[in-house]
This record gives C-alpha cells, structure tokens and sequence, in this order.
C-alpha cells in the first residue's frame, strides 16, 4: 500500500499540513566480496532506482520495519544487522499538496531468503546489482547505499 492508513487519518484532520514522519531505508545485500549484491528496486511513482524505502508503523520497532518494508515491496526476506545512519530529509511536497518531512534511519541488512519481484505495486522492478556496478541513483540515495555498504561500526549522524 503505497500510503499507510494511519496517515491517510492524520490527513484527514490535518489536509495537507506538514507532517513529521519516521522513515527506513533498508540497504540489503547479498554475498561476498566482488560477488556482493545490493537488492534494488524501481519506484513506480517516479521510476527512481533506489535500495528499499518506507514509513515506521506506530509503535513499531524500526528495525522491524526495514524487513517488514524488504518482504512487503521486493518479495525478499531480509534482516536487519545494523543502524548506519540517521538524518533528517529536507521537506518534501507531493503532488496532491501534502507536506511531509522524514527522520531516515537507513539500515544494512542481510538477505535470507527469496528472490526479488516487485510485490505491492509500488515498484515495478526488484533485483539484485553488482556493488561494484551499481545502476544510476540520486545522489541522496547513492550515499545511503554507501553508508549500508560501509564497515563502519557506528552509525552516522547529521549535525
């Protein structure tokens, strides 16, 4: 489902008021070394390439969320090993008016099982990338990617 019901109740009582949001970005891999896979997908909204992204549920836990949002839109098990990022996104407005900002916690997880399809309708292409060939994205979402990939055991922080 492309837009959560809780917040199709918020904007009901608040329009197109700007809305803070808790989002995930899940940077799932696959493999080893040279042979290291990222799982993609192709946004149907806009046709971006980009790692798998969606909204915390309340009171659900982040990390949760991230292989809730991998199995929902890519068909792909996966789970969630590591925080790697926390940032605030810039206000965005959508093309119906609603306003919203993001807090993103981008996530480096593991695949465990299955093999990517788009599976809610809100991409239209899932599969896996060569790490060391990875399709054109947004700068935004390639330094996500970086983040996810990167050994770094703590996570990053905007200041």
């Amino acid at each position: 489902m492309p837009t959560p019901d809780f917040v199709l109740s918020l904007r009901e009582k608040i329009g197109t008021d700007l809305l803070w949001l808790t989002g995930v970005t899940a940077v799932v891999t696959r493999g080893e070394g040279d042979a290291r896979e990222l799982l993609v997908v192709r946004r149907a909204d806009t046709g971006a390439l980009t790692p798998v992204t969606g909204i915390v549920d309340p009171g659900e836990e982040p990390a949760v969320a991230a292989e809730r949002e991998v199995l929902e839109e890519a068909d792909v098990v996966a789970v969630a090993e590591r925080l790697v990022w926390v940032q605030a996104l810039p206000e965005m407005t959508y093309p119906n008016g609603d306003r919203a900002q993001y807090l993103d916690l981008v996530f480096a997880c593991r695949w465990v099982s299955g093999q990517p399809a788009p599976a809610d309708g809100e991409n239209t292409e899932a599969f896996w990338a060569s790490v060391t060939d990875l399709p054109p994205m947004s700068d935004d979402m390639r330094r996500r990617v970086e983040a996810g990939l990167a050994d770094d055991p703590q996570a990053r922080f905007q200041r």
